[in-house]
This record gives C-alpha cells, structure tokens and sequence, in this order.
C-alpha cells in the first residue's frame, strides 16, 4: 500500500513540476518565435538599416563567435565597425568578447564554452552609431521550486575533492566459517533417550541438546551445546546408538566466510587486510568484509581463492549463496569530482546539472577516472558548484520536455 501511495505522489508532482517548473527558463519551442536568420545560417540583428548576423562558429576550432556586419543589406568591412559582446550566464557570471577584423567577418576573440545558455547584450559602433541589442539564449536550463525539488526527493552536493578507490570484480560464494562449526559427540557411548533439537534450530551457548543413556553406567546424562548457533546437521535419533560418532553440528552464524576467485593478474594487487564489497542478492547495500586468507594453490580454472570474514552478528546473511565483490587496490585522491548517481546523458555529453537558487542548468563535463561512486571531473565544472546527485533524470526529463534548443 506504501509503494502504491508513493507512485501516485510521484505522478501527482510530476503533473504539478509542469505546471511550476517549466514555463521560466525552459519555455516550450512551439511557443517562440524562431529567431530571423542570415545567410550564413546566424542569427539576424537589425536596426535602422544596420544589421549584424551572428553565429557560433566550431568546424575545426573551439566554438568562437564570427559575425558578419551590413548596411542597408550590403556588406561591410569587417574594420569599419567596433563590435563587443557580454554574455551573462547563471550565477551572474560574466564574459565579454572583444572582437577583430577577420577576412570578410568579426572573430571573437575568447572560447564560447559549453553551455551556450547565456543573455546576450550587443553593442555595434559603425560611423559614429551605436547599435544595441539583448537576447536569451538559454538552453539545458529549467526552473522548480525548492519545495517541488524536495516532494521529488532531488538532492544536491557540493563538487570538490574526492579519494577514489579503485577495485577489480570477481565473484564466489558466502560459507560458514569453518572455525565456527563444533560437531557434537557423546562423552560416554550409550543409547539416545531423547533428541531435544531439530535441524535449522537455534541454541544458545549451554542449551540442552541430547539426553543419553550410558552403556555403562546405565545413567542418563545431557549433552550441552558448546557455543550460540544453528543446528547444521543432526545425525542422532532417539533409540539409535552413539557408537563414537558426530551426533549434531552447530555452526555459529555471527561471521561468515566469503570464498572469493581471483585470477593471476589480479592477485598481485591484493593484500591481506584489503576491503573488499560484497554483493549478495537478497541485500541491498554492498557489505564489507577484509581479505585474511589467500591461498597458495590454484584452482582448476586458474583461480587462486581469497578468503574475506564477513560480519553477520545481525543474521541478516545465510551462507551457500553465490555473490560479487569489489575489492580496492588503489587509491587515488582528485581534485575535483562528482557523485555517479548525478550524472546524465545530454546531447553528445555527460552532464550533471548545476543548481543556483531555483534554477537548475546543464554542465557538460570531461571526466577522468571512475571508480565506485564517484567519477574524476576534469573540466567543465567549478569546485564549489552545488550539482544535482540524486534523481537528476527528473531534471533531464523537464528540459527535454521543453525542447530548450541549442541555438547558433
């Protein structure tokens, strides 16, 4: 009944994110106006005759604006006019380009660098006019209330320095620790009066296990358990003979043992003392264990077994299963990194989205290593942002919706 609540909490603020969110930043394609173009495929700027034609030109080079002037529609030299251009982006964050005389056009002279979501103020000088315009050009970029974001259960975190560890998979199983298991035997031989325990049931240390019968003496005893856990294996029944051999084992469940398979390149790199994840189906976060055993023979197909003590005092695991692990070889500490879980696919990038206020936007990032959670930034994003970690494909899926376009 929870998850079924859930879900249409879930579709009820995603119908009320359309109504709040959308409409600011990211504004539907359909309602505006494409803008006038020129015939070098820019975007047309007129005033009083005079007009400038601007693009963001990137076949070859990193993306640069070129601009071509006109009056009364005849081209211009590119000399003749003053051209600069501000670019205001989120956070107030300011570029001004400056621009030269280039062949028949106006080269900027900085990077445009991605987002291209920006305002745009243009200021032109030819023969002693001056010529101004602004315009939006806003892409990857939406609005939603913080009270929205927090019914959306969307999370942020800080972008900055991380320890990422670096891990190899392999895979095996979860047993009992050998060391755990007492198998239980008749102190004097003689006939089984009474089996107090079934298989598969709990016992504390000094709980009664069996009552027997001595063949000598002719009097009954009971055998106790030696230690807490489950029992394993019951070979006695009542009237049956002890003659000497294993009657119960008790195996203590509170660590368990995971029998790892790792192959000869790999088992240079661990450690007795290493960490190592595990996952184990049933479980749903990764439990940790260290390696304390490796063995010194090979298996048929090549393995070597390495052997991790695994923590169950809370009896959540049972042992035979079959399970993953990471295990960490290294550690290497970056200056600047993001959480996975925040990252998307958007256009040709992988992004995460910045949030400033209410107003969530696009980065475009280049990504070093990725190790565990984390992924390596190497470019594309500030230390210091606050981006979206969790549930990020809501935000993806609210820009995408709009169709905020990406404009030259």
């Amino acid at each position: 009944m929870k998850n079924i609540k859930n879900r249409l909490l879930l579709i009820a603020l995603t119908g009320l994110l359309s109504v709040l969110a959308a409409p600011v930043y990211a504004e539907n394609t359909a309602d505006i106006e494409e803008p006038k173009k020129g015939p070098h495929g820019g975007r047309l700027l007129e005033d009083q005759g005079f007009s400038l034609e601007l693009t963001i030109f990137e076949t070859g080079v990193p993306p640069e604006f070129r601009v071509w002037a006109s009056n009364d529609k005849q081209p211009l030299n590119p000399s003749e006019v003053t051209l600069t251009i501000t670019l205001t982006r989120l956070a107030d964050i300011r570029d001004n380009i400056k621009f030269v005389a280039q062949d028949d056009f106006l080269r900027g002279d900085s990077v445009i660098y991605e987002p291209h979501s920006f305002i745009v103020d243009i200021n032109a000088t030819y023969q002693g006019n001056t010529h101004h315009w602004q315009y939006d050009n806003f892409e990857g970029r939406t609005m939603i209330s913080n009270e929205v974001a927090s019914e959306m259960a969307i999370e942020t975190s800080t972008a900055g320095p991380a320890v990422l560890k670096e891990t190899i998979s392999v895979y095996g199983k979860l047993i009992s620790d050998p060391q755990s298991v007492r198998h239980i035997k008749a102190r004097f031989d003689g006939l089984i009066k009474k089996a107090i325990v079934s298989l598969g049931q709990r016992v504390k240390k000094g709980d009664p296990l069996l009552v027997v019968e001595s063949n000598e003496s002719l009097k009954s005893y009971t055998i106790y358990s030696p230690i807490d856990g489950v029992v394993q294996a019951r070979h006695a029944n009542e009237g049956e003979q002890t003659d000497n051999g294993n009657l119960l084992s008790i195996v203590n469940t509170d660590s368990l043992v995971a029998e790892l398979n790792v192959f000869p390149n790999d088992l240079q790199r661990i450690k007795l003392g290493t960490t190592v994840w595990l996952s184990i189906k049933g479980v749903n976060q990764a439990v940790p264990a260290r390696i304390q055993q490796i063995d010194t023979v090979s298996q048929a197909n090549q393995s070597v077994i390495v052997r991790a003590h695994v923590d169950n005092q809370q009896g959540l695991l049972i042992a035979g299963g079959f399970l993953t692990a990471q295990i960490e070889v290294a550690e290497h500490a970056v200056p600047l990194a993001v959480m996975r879980s925040g990252l998307q696919a958007f256009r040709d990038f992988t992004v995460v989205f910045a949030k400033v206020g209410e107003v969530y936007e696009v980065r475009m990032l280049e990504l070093g290593r990725m190790e565990g959670e984390w992924a390596e930034v190497l470019g594309g994003l500030e230390p210091g942002t606050q981006y979206v970690s969790k549930n990020s494909y809501i935000i993806k899926a609210d820009i995408e919706k709009s169709g905020a376009a990406h404009d030259h």
